[in-house]
């Protein structure tokens, strides 16, 4: 699955899921823009894509500020002078149930950062797209397809309307021949809750989660992340509008 040639933006590249989807674009040719507001861990993600392939374009920006939106693509055009794939990744996850006194603010945040940023990064970027007759790969979750425990459902919602953006937008988009498709992901091994700031939430978390998938097991990083590249990939050329599941079977529980 080359992609030398092509040109990919990644958000929230610091990290998990991005980093892992960065460094294996960089490993199959692809020049890549690394989007993260965490200065200190893309460098360190830079480092690596380059040891692996081209030396990539880091863009240090939050995704839920609209001129930073603005800036990832100038920045990508500016400096590569094309692009070829989207990797709408960067989210972020706070537990709260719909009782809570603080929800709006929880939902706010969920909605602007899992979803609005998603739409607009995906409607500055689609002219180009256009021109390269490239794709975008959004990042969903379980979540989205199945009401998972009572304090996810801020997130949850977010990650619902990422799953039926990515079919609206890819109705909208088959004319010009950009393919648009979405990863739902089940529990994966990152540090989303120790992001989230929630001490030690990360250890209890990923064991709650390999005992309600029936492989008994979370997905690392670079499996997410062989997925994304795969639908990014000529491989996928026939699939657009599509959710695709990697839950060690959790759904089927």
């Amino acid at each position: 699955m080359s992609f030398i040639g092509k040109v990919a933006i990644v958000t929230g590249a610091a990290s998990g899921i991005g980093a892992a989807t960065a460094k294996a674009l960089a490993r199959e040719g692809a020049r890549v823009a690394l989007v993260d507001k965490d200065e200190e861990k893309l460098q360190e993600v830079a480092n690596q894509c380059a040891q692996l392939g081209n030396k990539p374009l880091i863009i240090t920006a939050d995704v839920t500020i609209d001129e930073d939106v603005r800036t990832i693509v100038k920045n990508t055009i500016d400096n590569f002078g094309q692009l070829d794939v989207l990797v709408n990744n960067a989210g972020i996850v706070r537990y709260s149930t719909f009782l809570d006194e603080n929800l709006m603010e929880h939902f706010d945040l969920h909605m602007n950062t899992n979803l609005r940023s998603m739409v607009y990064l995906t409607h500055l970027a689609a002219p180009y797209l256009i021109k390269t007759k490239g794709n975008i790969v959004n990042n969903s979750s379980i979540g989205a397809l199945r009401v998972i425990g009572n304090v996810q459902g801020p997130y949850s919602v977010s990650k619902a309307g990422v799953n039926h953006f990515t079919r609206c937008v890819a109705l909208d988009l088959a004319p010009h021949g950009v393919r648009v498709n979405d990863v739902a992901a089940g529990g994966t091994n990152t540090n989303i809750l120790e992001n989230a700031g929630i001490p030690n939430g990360d250890e209890l978390w990923k064991e709650y989660i390999k005992d309600r998938t029936v492989l008994k097991k979370m997905s690392e990083p670079e499996e997410i992340a062989d997925l994304i590249i795969f639908l990014a990939s000529d491989k996928a050329r026939s699939i657009t509008g599509s959710t695709y599941v990697c839950d060690n079977g959790t759904l089927l529980l």
